[in-house]
């Protein structure tokens, strides 16, 4: 007999890296490999409102829309939102180009409380899914201690370790824009699985790449959007000069979807993963002990290495039945 599918819940803050993680989850879902249980939304690159409308877009989109979406709970951050990088509304700017929002952001359960919700009904049973900052995931276990150890197991994109952030020279954006939240995150279990800068950063989406898929079925709406949103990704990371000169833009929240459906693609390594919260000039860095002792606590799995090549032609390859 086949595997059941994996069920999964996605905190996400959508974000054109984002956008394309949950394309690919859709595309796996389409194929019976994933269930997407909820999307629950943060506050992060662009506002919860924002994030919460550009989530339920991207679920019509794919053709998702009965699945329920979160309301992110608000913070405020030391550190500028994303919007220069992913525009004002987290989709370069095309939202007006897609159908109304199926979901309402009024009437929506705040993520934190679907997250509770959700764990509580099937412990054990749901992997989550984080690529944004963990506003929401510190939320849900202040409220009710223990809730993340009833998930299946914990993937986030997060953290910097052996190179530079992407909004200080140390950190990265969805640890710096709440460490307290991720402080609380990482003490919860001891088996989170970590995937920093340091593999995303491989993780070039190309312009070729983006053709590609425009040319599987160029009538197709879906089509049209990734391609502009595409272009208006490479553009900024051009702006950016963070893709080595090549003519393309950095997928980063992919790599979670990577890990739980081609964990081969992966090389990790055990590490207990700490936070600075005080720092004047390193708040929001990550930290390994990388001395010869003994490591007795660890917290994480850590990926340090990644196929890249493979990944973004598997990540190409599955985005073409969302389209067809």
């Amino acid at each position: 007999m086949p595997d059941p599918p994996l069920k999964i819940i996605v905190d996400t803050d959508p974000g054109g890296d984002d956008t394309f993680a949950l394309f690919w989850l859709m595309s796996l879902a389409k194929q019976g490999l994933a269930e997407i249980i909820a999307i629950t939304t943060a506050d992060g690159n662009v506002s919860p409102n924002y994030t919460f409308t550009s989530a339920s877009k991207i679920l019509s989109l794919g053709g998702f829309e009965t699945v329920e979406v979160g309301r992110g709970v608000a913070h405020e951050s030391d550190i500028e939102d994303a919007s220069h990088i992913h525009g004002g509304d987290g989709m370069g700017n095309l939202s007006p180009t897609l159908p109304e929002p199926i979901h309402q952001f009024a009437e929506a359960r705040y993520s934190d409380e679907i997250i509770i919700d959700k764990l509580n009904r099937q412990p054990g049973e749901i992997s989550l899914v984080t690529i944004a900052p963990l506003t929401n995931l510190a939320s849900a276990e202040t409220k009710q201690p223990g809730t993340l150890k009833k998930a299946k197991q914990i993937v986030t994109m997060a953290g910097a370790f052996k190179g530079r952030g992407n909004v200080t020279p140390t950190a990265e954006f969805n640890i710096a824009y709440n460490p307290e939240a991720a402080q609380i995150f990482l003490r919860t279990r001891n088996d989170i699985i970590v995937l920093p800068l340091d593999i995303t950063r491989q993780l070039i989406f190309t312009e070729e790449m983006v053709e590609e898929l425009y040319a599987v079925n160029q009538d197709r709406e879906i089509a049209k959007f990734i391609k502009s949103l595409g272009y208006f990704m490479i553009e900024t990371n051009r702006g950016y000069r963070d893709t080595n000169g090549i003519n393309g833009f950095l997928v980063h929240d992919a790599v979670t979807i990577a890990y739980l459906f081609y964990p081969e693609l992966l090389l990790l390594r055990r590490a207990r993963v700490e936070v600075e919260t005080r720092g004047e000039w390193t708040r929001g860095k990550t930290v390994i002990d990388e001395r010869h002792i003994p490591k007795t606590n660890p917290n994480a799995f850590v990926a340090l290495q990644v196929d890249k090549t493979n990944l973004l032609s598997i990540l190409i390859e599955d985005l073409k039945s969302l389209i067809k």
